[in-house]
C-alpha cells in the first residue's frame, strides 16, 4: 500500500459506475493514499459494495450522498470535508475506468512541487475514443482558450486533474453553477479567473465498451445543451472580467505541456 499522504488525496465522484468501480479504487489505492469516493446518490449496489471494501482497504473512505446531485456538489462535498481534516490539494479521477491510474504519483509530484496551480490532465487518445467525442471537446477547448486570454488551459474537460482545495471551494462557492457535467470545464476557467495558473501534463484515456464493463451517462443533446449555456454564461462574465484579466494576465504563469512517462 502507498504511503499515506497528509495534503494530498484521491477524490472519486462516482455515479453508478458498476463493478469496473472496485477495479479503478484498487488501482488508485495501489498508487496514492489515502482514496476516497463520494457515492453520488447510486442505486446499482456499489455504495454498498464499497463500504465492504473499505473495511478491508484502511486507506479508503467511502462517502455515501443519498440523493444525486452531480459530479460537481460530489467534489464539492468530498474537498469541503478534505480540508476539514487537513487536506490541501485533491487529484479528481474517475469511476469508470477511463483515467490512467498509474499516473497519479506524478500528477501529485506536480502539484508538490507547484501546489499554487492546478495540475490539468491532456488527453492522448487512441482508437477506442468515439469521433463525435473528440471533434465535441475542441468546441469547448475553442471556447475556454479565449475566455482565460490564452492563460494556457490544454483541455477543459478531462477531469483527471489536481486541484488546490481551497481556490476551488472559493469559486464554487461563489455561485451556484458547476454542480452536474459543467464541472470540470468550469471549474479551469474559473480557477484562472482566480489566479490560478494551469499546468499541462499528457495523460492517457480509455472509452470502455459495455463488454469492457463501460458505463456511460453522457447524454449527447442534454449535456451539450448544458455546455453551449455555461459557456455562453461565462463569455458574458468573462466580458466583465476583461479589465481585471488584462491585468492579471502576466502575473499568470502558464506551463508547456509535460508528456506521458516513457511507456504510457
Amino acid at each position: 500500500m502507498a504511503e499515506r499522504s497528509r495534503t494530498h488525496l484521491v477524490l472519486i465522484p462516482s455515479y453508478n459506475p458498476g463493478a469496473k468501480v472496485y477495479e479503478t479504487v484498487r488501482g488508485a489505492l495501489r498508487q496514492w493514499s489515502p482514496v476516497w469516493v463520494v457515492v453520488d446518490g447510486s442505486d446499482d449496489g456499489t455504495a454498498e459494495g464499497l463500504q465492504r471494501l473499505a473495511e478491508e482497504e484502511p486507506g479508503l473512505r467511502v462517502v455515501v450522498l443519498e440523493r444525486n446531485s452531480g459530479k460537481g456538489a460530489a467534489v464539492l462535498h468530498g474537498i469541503t470535508l478534505a480540508a476539514q481534516e487537513g487536506y490541501t490539494h485533491a487529484l479528481t479521477l474517475d469511476s469508470d475506468g477511463q483515467h490512467p491510474a498509474e499516473l497519479i504519483p506524478t500528477f501529485m509530484a506536480r502539484s508538490q512541487a507547484e501546489p499554487r496551480a492546478m495540475v490539468l490532465g491532456v488527453p492522448v487518445f487512441d482508437a477506442s475514443a468515439p469521433a463525435i467525442r473528440v471533434q465535441g471537446r475542441k468546441l469547448s477547448n475553442g471556447w475556454a482558450n479565449p475566455e482565460t486570454l490564452g492563460a494556457g488551459i490544454g483541455d477543459s474537460l478531462y477531469g483527471f486533474r489536481v486541484y488546490p482545495i481551497a481556490a476551488l471551494m472559493a469559486v464554487m462557492r461563489s455561485q451556484r453553477w458547476m454542480r452536474r457535467f459543467d464541472f470540470d470545464p468550469e471549474a479551469a476557467v474559473r480557477l484562472v479567473w482566480h489566479g490560478v495558473p494551469p499546468v499541462n501534463i499528457d495523460a492517457p484515456v480509455k472509452y470502455l465498451t459495455p463488454e469492457e464493463g463501460g458505463v456511460s451517462h453522457f447524454n449527447y443533446l442534454r449535456d451539450n445543451v448544458l455546455l453551449s449555456w455555461m459557456h455562453l454564461r461565462l463569455l458574458l462574465e468573462f466580458i466583465v472580467r476583461l479589465p481585471l484579466l488584462a491585468w492579471r494576465r502576466p502575473r499568470l504563469r502558464s506551463y508547456r505541456r509535460s508528456p506521458a512517462p516513457p511507456g504510457q
